[in-house]
């Protein structure tokens, strides 16, 4: 791939970026345990999203890269131990037999979770229902490369029936007819926490039922405005269907794959019917009319919904919604002389991340479009050679988290599709390239 490249600072950006998972965030692996513990970078913690994101560039090489598939796996092991038990919470501590300290997460402090959390396991329990999508993801990335199906364990399958109940339980309104509060997990923080606080004793903005399924904090760990997230529906969506299929493929659990196409539909329906006006997505929605029309970078992202495999890029919806949120229309949206892009509140409004510029790549077929926002990147590493967190507007050499494994892979990743889908772009030859093939 490296040799193929026809730009040598492309060409060192993919050496840096594409090995830097396996390179810096295995913190313990052991292949007879069947568990792995992956960090997210320069936090000493394993969150489901990242490190589905993390893995999702080395998907090809799986079918022949033994060791690759069986770190994998181990990592799949892993977390299905967290979310059988804890799947309302996002991010891990090490496993026990790793002999690895747990890391104290000052942002947890003051923060009370019910139900109630053990923080030698957990090291951060905001509800995020893209967390949940993250293991459904490796798991059927796994499965689809591999056909190797020894992964669906007690403890998988303990997992996806987890993950079915708050799927269940976040679709409900947050009263019943007789104004009872509907609460299944809520999140405080305030009070002399980092964390800010969850409104409404930590059951966050009232709902109403749409079909779509509630989360309290977005992919970006910030509080949601509305408790419907478009973009997270939509990979939950995706990914249900693709669990059903792998549980078809497998001959197993025939129950749990109808009730998952089942709310696959049900979500997908909800999506177009409750979210869509004037042929815009809006990003969180609360079921009473109230929508919230703009975008954050991080993945799941309206920007990233055709990367997520909910519409293709033609798609009116997409083409209409994707001109709004790469705009001043998009309240975190920001462009200076030499960047821009979609950030979020993680950081602030002026910060783009790299990552959003990303997903346009993922997001476009035009020649032209996909240049410019891969050089927009690639000429803002400040030199490190590495995707950022986020970067400052103003000011090039100012930005946030220089060790981020999940931007890198998905660099990566991209870089990685145009091989296949655009290789006149960036090879020499022109000639299209997936590795393992």
């Amino acid at each position: 791939m490296k040799q193929r490249l026809k730009d040598p600072d492309l060409a060192r950006l993919f050496e840096n970026t594409f090995p830097n998972t396996l390179d810096t965030t295995v913190k313990y692996f052991n292949a007879i345990e069947n568990l792995a513990f992956i960090i997210t970078g320069d936090i000493d913690a394993q969150w489901l999203r990242d490190t589905a994101n993390q893995f999702a560039h080395y998907h090809t090489l799986l079918s022949s890269d033994k060791e690759l598939a069986t770190l994998v796996k181990a990592v799949i092991n892993n977390e299905a131990r967290y979310v059988s038990e804890y799947p309302y919470c996002g991010s891990f501590q090490p496993p026990p037999e790793s002999g690895l300290a747990p890391t104290h997460n000052d942002w947890a402090d003051g923060v009370t979770v019910n139900p109630p959390v053990n923080n030698q396991t957990v090291y951060e329990c905001k509800y995020e229902i893209d967390s949940l999508c993250g293991f459904l993801k490796l798991s059927r990335s796994y499965y689809q490369a591999t056909k190797d199906a020894s992964f669906m364990n007690a403890e998988w399958h303990s997992a996806v029936s987890q993950i079915l109940r708050v799927v269940d339980e976040q679709s409900q309104a947050t009263f019943d007819e007789d104004f009872n509060l509907v609460s299944f997990y809520n999140w405080t923080g305030g009070n002399g926490a980092l964390s800010p606080a969850v409104n409404n004793a930590g059951n966050g903005e009232p709902k109403a039922f749409t079909g779509l399924v509630g989360t309290h904090h977005r992919p970006s760990d910030d509080l949601s405005t509305f408790a419907f997230l478009t973009p997270a529906n939509a990979m939950l969506s995706v990914e249900l269907t693709n669990l059903a299929d792998i549980l078809d493929d497998t001959h197993q659990a025939k129950n749990v794959s109808q009730i998952s196409r089942q709310y696959s539909a049900r979500i997908s329906d909800a999506i177009w019917n409750s979210t869509l006006v004037d042929n815009i997505f809006a990003y969180e929605t609360n079921g009473f009319g109230g929508r919230y029309v703009m975008d954050d970078a991080n993945v799941p992202s309206l920007l990233s919904l055709p990367y997520l495999g909910f519409l293709e890029m033609n798609h009116p919806a997409y083409v209409a919604t994707r001109k709004v949120v790469l705009s001043r229309q998009n309240p975190y949206f920001a462009a200076g002389t030499n960047f821009s892009g979609i950030g979020g509140p993680h950081i602030d409004a002026w910060n783009p991340w790299p990552m959003s510029q990303i997903s346009a790549i993922f997001g476009t077929d035009d020649d032209s479009e996909i240049m410019n926002s891969l050089y927009l990147i690639a000429n803002n590493t400040n030199g490190l050679g590495l995707i950022h967190e986020s970067m400052s507007i103003y000011d090039t050499t100012s930005y946030t988290r220089s060790w981020f494994a999940w931007a890198n892979s998905y660099f990566a990743e991209m870089l990685l599709d145009l091989a296949q889908r655009k290789p006149h772009l960036i090879f020499t030859d022109g000639k299209s390239y997936v590795p393992g093939h």
